[in-house]
Parts: structure tokens; C-alpha cells; sequence
């Protein structure tokens, strides 16, 4: 990947935290429901599955605001 400027590690930061946000409200929901007897498993299997996604999606950000190292 092409070195990125400022602005551009920045737009990624805010992203970044944007998707964490998120992670973690679903985090929530997902405990809250978790308890819930009625609770509908497709709906909680849902849920989970972004919440998966968003944990990769994460990951690769932050990889992506690593400066890529000359070998």
C-alpha cells in the first residue's frame, strides 16, 4: 500500500473509533439479548456476525495505520 498522508491517517483514525463505537454498543446488545428467553436466535446470530465483521474490519485498519517497514 502506498504511504498516506495526515489527512489521510486521520479520516482512518476517525473511522477506526467510529467502528469500535459500534463494536461495542453491539457488545451490549448482544450480552442484554443473550439473556433475553425470547429472543430470536437469527436475529441474535445476526448480530453477532457484524460484530465479527466489524472486529476484522478493525483489525485491518489498524494494520493499515502501521507504517509499512523497509525490509
Amino acid at each position: 500500500m502506498a504511504e498516506m498522508n495526515e489527512a489521510e491517517a486521520q479520516l482512518l483514525r476517525q473511522r477506526l473509533e467510529t467502528l469500535r463505537l459500534e463494536h461495542r454498543d453491539l457488545d451490549d446488545v448482544i450480552d442484554r439479548l443473550v439473556h433475553d428467553l425470547n429472543i430470536d436466535q437469527l436475529q441474535l446470530k445476526r448480530l453477532k456476525k457484524r460484530r465479527l465483521l466489524l472486529k476484522d474490519l478493525i483489525q485491518r485498519l489498524e494494520s493499515d495505520l502501521i507504517p509499512d517497514l523497509d525490509a
